[in-house]
């Protein structure tokens, strides 16, 4: 067997992300492939099996969601197994849920720059597709008002610095609740307008709801040009 351009890419995905489950992966397989809809479970299950296979993936099915999970083998990139029971875990597989439907629409993922110092914050995850750029945040529960003080000086700096940038906040409804009172008390008004809090998690850290409004005003719609039941090789 032979590893594909695609193949590549979705372990470079991988790599930054970390884990993910058969939902994400779903869509990522789509967006590698310049898709707009998720391809089939039966596709990723192949494509899985095969990389699986070539010894360039691992697998486990945990009871925390109910799924496979799965993580580049360390013969690709060199890290060691991730903690999958780690309380990082629903958190860092709801970020590759989000990560994933970018790539659906055209978009790079990136992980953030580290913090230059204690007042800057790092967001989950940076999105980019030409002058676009999208600072992720995935929010499961609410963090301290002093907390949101700090953070929401940093995401109003790093706004300051790019005329094009929005922070996304995807949040569970209580944590979004948070999030919008606190912007609105540290953030000046001519930046708030570039923050979007949409209520899109549940308490699972499951995408109850697609965050479509995040690309409504976009262009988006040129780019998804394969629709659903076409056919996108495993």
């Amino acid at each position: 067997m032979q590893m594909t351009e695609r193949d590549g890419a979705m372990l470079a995905w991988l790599s930054v992300v970390r884990i993910a489950d058969m939902s994400a992966l779903r869509f990522a397989l789509a967006g590698q492939a310049g898709a707009s809809a998720p391809v089939s479970e039966r596709r990723v299950r192949q494509w899985v099996a095969r990389l699986i296979d070539m010894g360039l993936l691992e697998r486990e099915r945990v009871s925390l969601k109910g799924d496979s999970i799965v993580w580049v083998a360390r013969r690709w990139n060199g890290v060691k197994r991730p903690q999958l029971l780690g309380q990082m875990t629903r958190h860092e597989l709801t970020v590759a849920a989000v990560s994933a439907r970018y790539l659906t629409y055209g978009f790079s993922w990136e992980r953030d720059r580290k913090p230059f110092s204690l007042f800057e914050h790092q967001t989950d995850g940076v999105a980019r597709r030409g002058e676009e750029v999208d600072f992720v945040v995935v929010e499961l529960t609410a963090k301290t008002p002093a907390r949101y003080q700090l953070i929401f000086q940093s995401h109003t700096f790093r706004l300051r610095e790019s005329e094009t940038a929005r922070v996304v906040y995807l949040c569970s409804p209580e944590a979004a609740r948070t999030v919008r009172r606190e912007a609105a008390r540290w953030m000046p008004v001519e930046v708030l307008p570039r923050l979007v809090v949409l209520e899109v998690i549940d308490v699972r850290g499951r995408i109850a709801m697609e965050p479509d409004q995040l690309w409504t005003d976009s262009e988006a719609a040129d780019l998804l040009h394969l629709q659903e039941g076409d056919s996108i090789e495993a």
